[in-house]
């Protein structure tokens, strides 16, 4: 059965940002507890670059161990590791170098790579050895976060793309629209077995898709790339701003940290 949503809504972005360090420790010092690591993919953007900030602060920098995290992506730009919109470049500069997380603790998408394909299935392999998990079995992460854009996309999973419809591999190859058109992107059978699945979501340009997504009145709004996520085996968590969570008519019910 999926996970219903757990929406929390912070009063203002500072707030937020203390709030979504706050849920990522929380699991994390489960995960450590519980199998003495915690497996994180994380997301690009400018908002995970606002959260990536906040950690990287002194308060909140001693609080994790962070000699047990391993950090994946959920997606990647197909352009090289020092690219201006390479999604590792900003967690290198906004995070790992900060934070000095040592190289061997971080597993990055090869978005460089002339083969896209070849580079999607070297990632797969990749997690399943990391979680020993082999193919048909489908590996399971502690924590993933995940924005959304305006078009309901998350990850690099796009409206009516073939990468939204994949079913056997857990790592692909996304087409955006626009932008930088090729992308690896995780695929929703690996997203929705994640221990935890984090949307981090804020400002007010965003109001109307959370709403299409949270509170849908079409089957278009259900079918959306974001609404797809679901944590089956898990919890699901929108940790959004007021601005994002303008256009909510319902108020959620705060059920306290991750």
């Amino acid at each position: 059965m999926a996970a219903t949503p757990d929406i929390r809504i912070a009063p203002s972005t500072q707030e937020w940002g203390q709030a979504a360090a706050s849920s990522i420790l929380s699991v994390s010092q489960q995960a450590i507890q519980a199998h003495g690591r915690c497996l994180i993919a994380l997301s690009g953007g400018s908002t995970p670059k606002t959260l990536y900030q906040v950690l990287a602060t002194p308060e909140w920098n001693a609080r994790f161990d962070w000699s047990r995290m391993v950090f994946l992506f959920g997606d990647e730009r197909c352009t090289p590791p020092d690219h201006p919109e390479s999604n590792f470049r900003m967690a290198q500069t906004e995070l790992f170098q900060p934070l000095n997380i040592r190289p061997e603790q971080v597993y990055c998408m090869r978005g460089e790579s002339d083969d896209p394909p070849a580079a999607a299935r070297e990632y797969e392999a990749t997690i399943r050895r990391l979680t020993n998990s082999p193919a048909p079995g489908v590996p399971v992460l502690d924590l993933v976060l995940l924005g959304i854009g305006d078009d309901g996309h998350t990850a690099s999973l796009f409206p009516g793309t073939a990468a939204l419809q994949e079913d056997k591999r857990i790592v692909t190859v996304g087409h955006a629209p626009t932008g930088i058109r090729s992308r690896l992107t995780l695929t929703l059978g690996v997203l929705n077995h994640a221990a935890v699945v984090l949307f981090l979501v804020t400002g007010v340009g965003k109001a109307d898709i959370v709403r299409r997504i949270l509170e849908p009145k079409s089957d278009e709004d259900r079918s959306l790339p974001a609404a797809r996520i679901s944590s089956a085996s898990g919890r699901l968590v929108w940790m959004l701003d007021h601005s994002a969570a303008q256009q909510l008519k319902k108020t959620p019910s705060h059920r306290g940290e991750t």
